[in-house]
């Protein structure tokens, strides 16, 4: 085979595995996998094509991904060895850190100690891990000799294989690239939580340091809500809402999911009509949380309460384009706080709570200056301020309001469905999913331009939402129980499309490949015209 690694041409005897061809070249303090033809692939994986070669390293995005996993799945294994009557779920992502739980048995704190050593030693002996690959007919013959439901919900999928990694006596099965041994995590920590107990990990470009949790009291509340209501509807697993949706049940599903919006959305209004001083509302999200529907069905429910709401844009405020910041690269950056004009914002603002008249800015983005056009507006008594922005939840965009004039929102799809038990689905993948399925629709853009877009993206949320979710005074969950589902048959076309010439194909059939566990729901038309999800797959009032 001819492997091209580093601008060099290789000439690779086939099926010898990539550790193999470039064993003087891995070291694996640094490396945790590879990328081959644009696919993520194992340090195990046969060559058994032409082309190109290039290494992860754990520090970097995919590379983390992997350590996380490879973390999931050791911790696993050593609870089923130490507590095998342990029902171990794992259920969330807080931080640098994922929230599990155990039924079945009491939590103490000499469980984690002893859990925590067995890991250790695990490591220490550098145990390899082996992924077998079965046909479904062979998968079938296996399960039926198990009691386990450890990936038995791929011989349920429309894969053709049925995949499980073993490390001794041990199977499972978790969704992607795994370490090719034990002796991979450098770095992690179990630290009792709540009801439950945290898996920590390294932060993003860190491989040796562990940092502290910190308790986002907000967020988990939020998460918690969502987990505790799906649990109570039995459809918390990929499997639970595949049941209910081959039992005709998708009506049940889509009511469920509205009514949980409406009900939360009314208390938002009720919790706003309780703080009497409330003159503005600021909601802020990462992208496709939502923000376009929760604004509009939030300006609904004040309403009921008597109060009229008025809605400004932050775009309208952007700097004159000469001013504006540029980034480490020379280009604009419209992201950074500065990239706004805060003086003349909060400026109109002022004048406004006092009852003045103000001639509001339309931007330009063509010429890059604002114009004013005749829009004038006076705030009335009954009325309330709605602003929406990528910085909203941060008070330097709204530094001369008095903060009891401010109520702050913050919204996101936090996913709480698993694929089942000891895998779960990130709460950006869905996120990504949404937007897929939005660009497309409404932007006429490919999956692959989203893809492409999608880092810079992840970027300026993490330096400019993420961080002050917890100012927020209220979160709403804006994730559907069913929504991926309806998005599979509008999604998995599109990033079909990306062929493995784009460096973005390992993460069109990572989601291509989840989304094949989800059973299609075929009758959209259940879903009504004022949901969430309409602003994602067309037919929203709120277009």
């Amino acid at each position: 085979m001819k492997i091209i690694f580093e601008n060099q041409e290789y000439q690779i005897e086939q099926g010898t595995t990539i550790q193999e061809a470039f064993d003087k070249q891995i070291d694996t303090n640094e490396i945790i996998a590879a990328r081959y033809n644009n696919w993520i692939a194992s340090l195990n994986q046969p060559i058994i094509e032409d082309g190109k070669i290039s290494f992860i390293k754990r520090q970097e995005k995919d590379g983390r991904i992997i350590y996380i996993r490879g973390l999931l799945y050791l911790m696993s294994k050593t609870i089923d060895e130490l507590y095998p009557e342990c029902h171990l779920t794992i259920n969330y992502q807080l931080s640098n850190s994922m929230f599990c739980q155990t039924e079945n048995i009491e939590l103490t704190e000499e469980m984690i100690a002893n859990v925590k050593r067995k890991m250790q030693e695990a490591i220490d002996k550098d145990l390899p891990i082996r992924r077998i690959e079965m046909t479904k007919e062979e998968a079938k013959k296996f399960y039926a000799k198990e009691e386990s439901i450890r990936g038995r919900l791929q011989a349920d999928s429309v894969k053709e294989k049925v995949s499980l990694y073993f490390c001794e006596d041990y199977y499972n099965y978790f969704y992607g690239t795994m370490p090719i041994s034990t002796g991979f995590a450098k770095a992690f920590d179990l630290t009792k939580f709540r009801n439950g107990f945290l898996l920590e990990y390294p932060a993003l470009n860190s491989s040796e340091v562990v940092n502290r949790n910190k308790e986002s009291l907000k967020l988990i509340s939020a998460m918690k809500e969502y987990d505790d209501l799906y649990k109570l509807m039995e459809i918390n697993t990929v499997y639970r809402l595949n049941k209910k949706i081959q039992e005709g049940k998708v009506k049940d599903l889509v009511l469920f999911s509205e009514a949980i919006h409406e009900k939360k959305i009314a208390e938002i209004a009720s919790k706003i009509k309780e703080r009497q001083n409330v003159r503005m509302v600021l909601i802020a999200g990462p992208t496709s949380s939502g923000k376009t529907t929760f604004a509009g069905k939030l300006g609904m429910a004040l309403r009921v309460q008597g109060i009229k709401p008025v809605t400004i844009s932050v775009d309208n405020y952007f700097v004159e384009r000469e001013q504006n910041p540029v980034d480490e690269n020379g280009n604009y950056d419209f992201e950074c706080l500065e990239a706004i004009d805060v003086e003349l914002l909060n400026e109109q603002l002022l004048n406004l709570l006092v009852g003045k008249e103000v001639e509001l800015p339309t931007f330009d983005f063509k010429t890059g200056h604002k114009q004013y056009l005749g829009n004038k507006l006076r705030l009335k008594e009954d009325e309330i301020l709605i602003i929406e922005g990528i910085h909203c939840l941060n008070d330097e965009l709204t530094n001369q309001i008095p903060k009891e004039n401010k109520f702050k929102v913050y919204i996101s799809d936090l996913t709480v469905l698993n694929i089942d038990y000891y895998n779960r689905i990130s709460t950006t993948d869905t996120r990504l999913i949404r937007r897929i399925s939005r660009d497309y629709k409404f932007r006429n853009y490919s999956a692959l331009h989203t893809l492409q877009m999608w880092n810079s993206v992840g970027r300026g949320e993490q330096k400019y939402i993420f961080p002050y979710q917890e100012e927020a005074d209220c979160m709403f969950n804006s994730s559907i129980i069913y929504e991926l589902a309806v998005l599979k048959d509008f999604v998995v076309p599109l990033l079909q499309e990306i062929d493995n010439s784009h460096p973005e194909y390992a993460e069109a059939k990572r989601l291509i490949e989840m989304l094949q566990y989800f059973e299609s729901i075929k009758e959209t038309d259940l879903i009504p015209n004022n949901s969430l999800l309409r602003e994602f797959i067309g037919g929203s009032i709120y277009e």
